[in-house]
Parts: C-alpha cells; structure tokens; sequence
C-alpha cells in the first residue's frame, strides 16, 4: 500500500486525551504518515495531555485568546485550516467530538472535499441549545464527515435517524476508555494533599450553557454540602475560564473542606476519580470515564447526549437547582445501598479497542 497522509487534529483538552490512541494506533502502521495539527483551542491543558502520550503537533495554529468569541475563533481556525490543507493535501483528516475545532475542520474538509473522519460521531440531545455549543457543532459535522465512528449503538440509531448511511457508520466504542486504560495503568499519583481516610467528592464544572445563574447556583449547592459535611472532602479543579474561576473562587473560598486547584493534568485526574466515593460533573467525559472506574456520576446537566450510562442507573442527571441538586448528594453521602447501585463499574462506552477498530477502517479504505 502507498504511503496515505492522515492528518490528526486536536484543539483541546479532551480532544487530546480522546485523539491520542488513534494516534498512537496509526503511527504503528508502516502505510500511514501520520501529522498532528493542533488548534490549541485549549493551550495549556492541551499541551499536557499530547506531552503524557509522547505526542508533538507538527502544526500549531495557536489560536487561543482570552474570552475569545465563537465566531472570532471559528473564524480564525476556518482561515487557518485552508492554508494547511491547500500545503499539506492529506490523504484524510480525522478530529474527534463537539468542539469548534471539529466543526471547522469538518467544514474546511468539505470544501477541500477531502475525506473527513468524525471520532465520537452521532451523540445527540435533540436539543441545539444545550450543551450549546457543542450540539449544533455536531449536527454540523455529521452532516459533512466521510466515516462516522460511532462510540454505541445509540449513536449509530441517532445517525441513521438523520440520513447518514449504514454503510457509513462503524461502531467503535469510545476512545476515551482506551486512554483510561492506558493512564490507569501508569498508576498516576494524584500529587495533593489529602486526608485519604475521609471520602472524597470530585467535582468539575465548567461548561458554557452553566454561565451566570446557573453557576452560582452549583456553589451554592457546593457549599451547602461541605458545611452540612464536614467530614467529607470536595475536590474542585477549576477552569480557568473567568466566567467559572472568578465566580467559584468568590463563593467557595472559605470552606475548609473543599479544596479548589488548578485543573488537573491528565494522569492526575484520572488517579482523583479512582481515589473519588463519586463525581459531581457537567463534563461529558467524565460520564463516560468514570463508570468504567465504578465511581457514580450525578451530572449538573438538563439533558445529556450520553444517555447508556442514565439508563444503566451509574450516572444521574440531577439539573442545575440547588434544592435538586443537594438531596441527591446527600443520597449518596447517607445511603449504602443507593451509593452501590451506582458504583457498579458498568462501562457502556468501550472495551479498550476503539483505536484499533479506527485504524481498521483506514487501512482497508487505503488498501
């Protein structure tokens, strides 16, 4: 088989983490060339995920400003996109998820009309303002991508109920649960100082759609929590978004028993989820990261496009309401019984072998 360029792009944190055993897989195949391209829609948090798999971008846009606006930065990528694929001409491009990276890259692939491979493909909440922007980001490349990686049948029934063809969907699993396994088995240390006797609750909550309102309603809950519990910890790595990191530090700071920090690198993260009783979240990852640990998640979410796991009773939407989200903590706090059926350790998203199924596809679409 004649050597194929395939070009790989990431723009943040969880692109990266998700991105990296494609990587990984196709720099193992003797008929691939394989180019990373980073947006760095995510600059710091990017770079220490690529530096914990080994990987280097051989192109960074560097497109990153602070409080930047959708449109500037879908922008900005859109224009820098052409110039790369007019000098690079791959063969294929791959990006994974619901970010604006993906989305651009997805239509800068079709204008190009280069084949455009779309990891984490067919998650939908049906809904295009929540998560916003990421749902919207989806449709869009779904409506434009070549191969479809499904994660879960789900998925594949959600593309299907949009046109795509059979023929265009394979179903992957996640690749998330490939990068899991791999950090896990690093047995990364978590690196802060904590009462390991005492449980732990690890929280992350960031996402656009939460701004305002919404937000401090999550610190307040936070707080209430930590003073009715003063015998538990709360872990909170926060964004550094000044949208979150100003608010959170404003309400939370003064409570003992959360801990605020700088986010966590990737390998640190993953060694707090397995040290966490469980996961307060709005992150999408880590609905899908945490079961495969047994640990529950209650997602600080209205809708979900992650929805195997709800069903699977591991994760909870319990919304953004202080008076909702409270009880439902403290449900896991005070009852055992409850608590086990929700630390199951049921992983619907994968088996490890996502990559591996990717590079399978390539390689007989090439040969």
């Amino acid at each position: 088989m004649n050597s194929k360029e395939i070009l790989c792009v990431v723009g943040t944190r969880p692109e990266a983490i998700k991105m990296a055993p494609v990587i990984l897989a196709l720099k193992k195949e003797p008929w691939a060339e394989v180019h990373v391209l980073a947006t760095a829609q995510h600059r710091h948090m990017l770079d220490q995920v690529l530096n914990l798999f080994s990987i280097r971008p051989d192109i960074d846009l560097d497109i990153m400003r602070p409080n930047q606006a959708l449109t500037t930065l879908a922008a900005r990528i859109l224009l820098d996109l052409d110039d790369v694929l007019l000098a690079e001409k791959p063969d294929a491009v791959l990006a994974q998820g619901d970010t604006t990276t993906v989305m651009t890259v997805a239509l800068a692939c079709f204008y190009h009309r280069i084949p455009f491979g779309h990891i984490e493909a067919g998650l939908r909440t049906w809904d295009l303002q929540n998560p916003f922007p990421e749902e919207a980001n989806r449709v869009i490349a779904g409506r434009l991508a070549y191969w479809h990686f499904a994660p879960t049948e789900r998925s594949r029934d959600n593309l299907l109920r949009e046109g795509i063809a059979d023929r265009e969907i394979v179903v992957t699993g996640n690749t998330v649960i490939d990068a899991l396994m791999i950090t896990a088995a690093m047995d990364p240390e978590l690196g802060i100082d904590l009462d390991l006797d005492k449980r732990l609750v690890l929280v992350t909550a960031h996402r656009r759609e939460n701004f305002g309102e919404p937000f401090n309603n999550i610190c307040r809950a936070l707080r209430t929590l930590a003073e009715c519990n003063p015998d538990v910890q709360f872990l909170y790595p926060v964004h550094p978004n000044p949208n979150v990191k100003d608010v959170a530090y404003d309400r939370l700071v003064g409570c003992t028993n959360i801990h605020l920090c700088e986010p966590l690198d990737y390998a640190p993260f993953v060694a707090a989820m397995k040290h966490a009783y469980f996961i307060i979240s709005d992150s999408g990852g880590v609905q899908e990261e945490a079961p495969a640990l047994g640990k529950p998640v209650l997602v600080l979410r209205k809708e979900t496009e992650r929805p195997e796991a709800v069903e699977q009773g591991v994760v909870k939407l319990v919304g953004l309401d202080e008076e909702h989200i409270v009880p439902e903590v403290q449900r896991l706090l005070d009852d055992e019984s409850a608590y086990k059926e929700m630390a199951r350790g049921i992983s619907p998203y994968g088996d490890g072998y996502a990559a591996a199924r990717i590079v399978d596809v390539l390689r007989d679409h090439f040969a």
